[in-house]
């Protein structure tokens, strides 16, 4: 049980699974595409992102959105930032907006961000997300020499909020996308999140 000064008790549950037939996978892929200039992170604090390229970071974000920006800071989870490494290399991490300050002219993201990194804005259509939902089932199958004969087979599929108000009423794509690579034999379930924990392709470590 959990508490905090300011709420009353809060819960938490976890649920352990064990066995020798057990078999966990994973897969995750977004399905964001890029867009405009890779841009140099020149300060930031935390999640906070002051500069880009020494130009304050709201200005140069609200350039790139145009009539989007009237909606800002909810707008701001159609359009997120993907990181890039010190020598623009593609890590696979992608930082929505939570909030701006107007005084500060800066950001607030989801996440810490490299203070030596890169950072490009990213979009997404319907159907580029469909295909990311497929490519992260087709991640999370099995390996043939690996996978069970037979047995009880559940996916948890947590996908973002912002993958949810891109696609609207076709958000049943994505999961159906992952139905048929996974086959019918899995029961599905899951949620829409608002930030995702995950390993990293061919690494055993999570990241935000």
């Amino acid at each position: 049980t959990l508490s905090g000064a300011d709420c009353g008790p809060r819960h938490l549950v976890a649920v352990g699974f064990h066995g020798d037939d057990w078999q966990v996978t994973h897969g995750s892929y977004g399905g964001w595409q890029p867009f405009g200039p890779v841009r140099r992170v020149t300060r930031c604090e935390g999640n906070v992102l002051y500069e880009l390229d020494g130009q304050p970071a709201l200005a140069v974000y609200r350039r790139y959105l145009g009539e989007y920006a009237a909606g800002l800071p909810a707008t701001g989870l159609l359009f997120p930032f993907s990181m890039l490494t010190h020598d623009r290399a593609e890590v696979g991490l992608i930082r929505t907006i939570l909030g701006v300050d107007e005084a500060a002219q800066s950001l607030v993201l989801a996440g810490e961000i490299d203070p030596k990194g890169f950072l490009r804005l990213m979009h997404a259509s319907n159907d580029a997300l469909v295909d990311g939902a497929e490519s992260a089932a087709l991640a999370a199958q099995p390996k043939a020499a690996s996978a069970p004969a037979s047995g009880d087979r559940l996916a948890l599929l947590v996908s973002c909020v912002g993958r949810k108000l891109v696609m609207g009423g076709r958000v049943d794509e994505e999961v159906e996308a992952v139905g048929q690579v996974l086959g019918s034999g899995t029961t599905l379930a899951g949620f829409y999140s608002y930030g995702e924990i995950s390993p990293q392709e061919g690494l055993r470590t999570c990241a935000l």
